[in-house]
């Protein structure tokens, strides 16, 4: 049923060499056949860095064969293929350049710059940005929002040159229509202040989309909602306005089917947004909203979300921008695991549910009183409510208690900055910096247990009153967390193969940690818990002042920089019984190598001497709860971690051969390391922490290749995680080893006529080793998924994915299948849409998995949302 004509029908190639009339090779011509039994489709390939060129065709068609390069006359002529053929091009220099004629070519390469012309590869069945990005050349999405071109990851995404929601890729690809989209622009090395673009040695990479003329001026969008059985819901709503001197962008989302616009860890990614040039210089050990990431496999899930997105250009000096996010999740939840520690094993089951409100909202002014000058200000706002119900129900050594824990936390986050960049002269450029960051975080928590639970949790927690009718606790956390930064930078350009970079700065960084635990009794007083060591004020300030020397030199194919950076730490721990005040030098050195060997084949290789000092809650000298089961103490005189971080990357990526090669290693190992320390009295413990010698080593070892042939792409990915770290252990010191190993094998067609079908094969390993035992855990995941028109304008779209999950400690199987699959009409030229949807088509109860810290393996069930059918009428303004 899947096999098409264009699958059946048998292909041949023309192959060859792209040189001028002196014989020098032209890299990037481009070769495009065009055929009128073809339906006047392009097919297209561009020279190598060989001048090699590889073009699929059909057997027996008549093809226009037209060669063209910049500056160069265009070449043409006619074939009909009936077996391989090879050719090899010369092209001449145009004689009058200026009315040298451009064609839209499907990707032209230029310096740093990939263009990319979507009408070369879309069917009319794309929807919005991600369904056009599965179809270019060189492009990857990795599902959860992220895109990589050539191996390198998009951090920037642009619309007609502004910042998509200060550049968000995910709330992109989810959301712009595929319709509206003229050109896709993917610029490597990029930096919004022109000047400084391949002097500041950014690894940003900005996609910029391009959109139609006709999408400008107007309102255009699309609008969904969809309703199912036994409440389902959905509803979405995507706005744009685009001018040349306003943009409005508007994406609201409703449902309680799962889905979600952004995760947590999405909301941490909108940061301040300071320039690149100061990346290195910026170690904010703060990120209090970290705490509300989630487990995003519930029994129930509701979310609602909007977001406005603003650009406007006053005058031609002054542009003014800025977005607002605002999110509520209303979620439940059940788990089942087993978790193993060293001296017993516990059987858990957590029902919890919570409700988050989170908020983010920023404002940009950006002022270019000249070329040779820029200013920037910055202000951005976070904040997040969470009310969390958990309800814990604990078996170890067939004893079992139900605890029961409430919390109300309340979290902001304020950040202003400035910033000036000025090109001085053509020698000089210079970049500085004044940043603010202030972090708030509240925290109520109660802990409710039966009568029992006191006496056993007596050892851990002395000064509990055990004569009461059941245990309530509860727990105060207050956090502050301040940060004044300022650095200046001088961009020498000795000459154009040589630099040297100039920084010097100082960040200021002061902490407040306030911790409550009290027992309430029954006579409604309360038992404080000071008495027994108890309770925390601490204020922790750190002030970092620093200078930086890099040189920079290109020789042919290499780049190298080198350089160091000075730092002068002071910092002041001050407690109620304790005061401490230290000053150390620390020296950091670094450096860089890139091998270009031309534009599709590169290696880089990149060190840093990296250091990091402790949060404030770990350096507190008194005790408190972290968990039902676990008291923590600080340890007031930690100092810095000290670690060396080397990574190295090779991509080679091939038009010729259709071949993208990746790989890359990383390492890391910390001369002195922060490791948790655990007593355990009984199946409750006792956490601090300590700095060791030689605390952890680290190596991780990935690589892919993507190779297409024909009309079928073929992919391999494999992945090694090799992790060594020390721990104390009830006093002794122990080596703990992870290991984890994962493939994936996949094939997908690449058809033009909505026929198109993907499979794959993934495998993990993970290995736990301790000093006590050693568990493994073995995960099959075949998947496969189908894009098929059964008939005109109705479209089949489902995907499959089985799990094999196995414990073989304890020769546990555990198998689920996850299917989705949906049915849609449009038809063409239609505004309107229609859409059948089944989630989990066979109503699978819940997924596995596993987790490795120091002291504890676990194996755990996350129960998931019912089967859902869902019907849903779009419409395409």
């Amino acid at each position: 049923m899947l096999l098409t004509n264009e699958a059946l029908t048998q292909s041949v190639s023309l192959s060859g060499t792209v040189k001028n009339d002196k014989g020098e090779i032209l890299q990037f011509a481009a070769i495009i056949a065009s055929s009128k039994a073809n339906n006047n489709r392009l097919a297209y390939t561009l020279s190598d860095e060989e001048g090699q060129y590889h073009l699929p065709l059909k057997q027996l068609h008549r093809y226009t064969i037209s060669v063209s390069y910049l500056g160069y006359q265009k070449y043409k002529f006619d074939i009909t293929p009936n077996s391989d053929l090879s050719k090899d091009i010369i092209l001449k220099e145009a004689i009058h350049k200026l009315n040298t004629v451009i064609i839209e070519l499907p990707v032209t390469v230029k310096k740093d710059t990939i263009t990319y012309n979507p009408q070369t590869f879309v069917d009319g069945t794309e929807r919005k940005l991600k369904n056009l990005l599965k179809k270019l050349p060189g492009v990857d999405l990795d599902g959860k929002g992220g895109v990589t071109v050539l191996g390198k990851r998009v951090t920037r995404l642009l619309v007609d040159g502004k910042k998509f929601f200060d550049g968000n890729t995910k709330l992109g690809i989810e959301n712009i229509p595929a319709d509206a989209i003229k050109k896709i622009e993917v610029i490597d090395n990029y930096n919004e202040v022109s000047f400084l673009k391949n002097i500041s040695d950014s690894d940003n990479m900005a996609m910029n989309i391009q959109l139609k003329e006709d999408k400008k001026h107007f309102v255009f969008g699309n609008l969904e909602a969809g309703t199912g059985h036994t409440g389902f819901y959905k509803s979405t709503a995507s706005l744009y306005y685009y001018t040349p001197k306003t943009t409005v962008n508007v994406i609201g989302n409703s449902n309680n089917t799962g889905e979600k616009s952004l995760t947590f860890k999405d909301y941490l990614n909108f940061q301040g947004g300071i320039n690149a040039v100061f990346n290195s210089d910026f170690n904010w050990t703060g990120g209090l909203l970290s705490q509300f990431l989630k487990n995003k496999n519930n029994l129930s899930n509701t979310q609602h979300f909007g977001a406005v997105n603003f650009t406007r250009t006053v005058t031609d000096k002054l542009e003014l921008s800025g977005y607002a996010v605002l999110s509520y999740n209303k979620e439940r939840s059940f788990q089942e695991s087993s978790r193993e520690y060293t001296a017993f094993s516990e059987l858990r089951q957590v029902h919890g549910s919570s409700k988050t409100r989170f908020g983010v909202t920023k404002l940009n002014l950006s002022f270019t009183p000249t070329p040779q000058e820029q200013f920037y200000l910055r202000s951005q706002i976070k904040f997040n409510t969470n009310d969390y119900f958990k309800d814990v129900l604990s078996a170890v050594n067939q004893q079992s208690n139900s605890i029961i824990t409430q919390k109300n936390i309340k979290t902001s986050y304020a950040n202003q900055s400035f910033e000036w960049h000025k090109k001085q002269s053509e020698k000089h450029r210079f970049s500085a910096i004044l940043q603010t960051i202030v972090e708030k975080n509240t925290a109520t928590k109660h802990w409710n247990a039966s009568q029992p639970f006191l006496a056993r949790i007596k050892p851990i927690l002395p000064p509990i009153n055990p004569h009461q009718s059941q245990l309530a606790i509860r727990q105060i956390k207050k956090e502050t967390q301040q940060l004044l930064q300022t650095t200046l930078k001088d961009f020498w350009l000795l000459s154009t193969n040589h630099h040297i970079y100039n920084t010097l700065g100082d960040t200021y960084q002061r902490e407040k940690f306030i911790h409550r635990d009290a027992q309430l009794l029954d006579d409604a007083s309360v038992n404080n818990f000071d008495p027994g060591g108890f309770n925390n004020r601490v204020v922790f300030t750190l002030n970092n002042f620093f200078s930086g020397l890099h040189y920079k030199f290109k020789a042919g194919i290499f780049t190298c920089k080198q350089g160091l950076f000075l730092h002068s730490y002071h910092w002041q721990i001050n407690q109620s019984n304790s005061q401490i005040d230290h000053h150390k030098w620390v020296l950091l050195p670094d450096f860089l190598i890139k091998i270009e060997f031309n534009k599709s084949k590169k290696i880089q290789l990149n060190y840093k001497l990296k250091t990091r000092f402790p949060n404030v809650s770990k350096l507190t000298n008194r005790y408190y709860l972290e968990s039902y089961n676990t008291v923590f103490r600080g340890n007031e005189h930690l100092e810095n971690e000290l670690y060396h971080s080397l990574t190295a990357y090779y991509s080679r990526f091939s038009l010729y051969r259709n071949v993208l090669l990746l790989l890359s290693a990383s390492y890391q190992k910390k001369i002195r390391g922060f490791s948790t320390t655990v007593n355990f009295k009984s199946i409750n413990r006792i956490t601090s922490i300590a700095l060791l010698n030689n605390a952890i080593e680290h190596w991780n070892l990935r690589g892919s290749i993507k190779k297409k042939i024909k009309k079928i792409q073929y992919q391999l990915r494999l992945n090694y995680t090799q992790a060594k770290f020390l721990q104390q252990l009830n006093s002794s010191l122990v080596v703990n080893t992870n290991k984890k190993f994962s493939y994936e094998l996949s094939a997908k067609t690449s058809f033009h006529n909505f026929q198109n079908i993907a499979i794959g094969y993934k495998g993990n390993t993970g290995k736990y080793i301790t000093d006590a035992n050693s568990t493994t855990f073995v995960v099959h995941n075949p998947s496969a998924s189908i894009a098929y028109s059964p008939c005109k304008n109705l479209r089949l779209k489902a995907n499959y994915h089985h799990y094999h999950y196995q414990n073989q400690n304890l020769r546990q199987h555990t198998y689920y299948t996850i299917v989705n699959t949906s049915l849609s009409y449009q038809k063409k030229d239609s505004p309107w849409n229609f859409e059948l949807r089944l989630q989990n088509l066979n109503n699978e109860k819940f997924k596995q998995s596993n987790r490795f810290s120091s002291y504890v393996i676990s194996d755990t069930k996350n129960y998931i949302l019912p089967r859902i059918f869902l019907l849903s009428i779009g419409y395409k303004l």
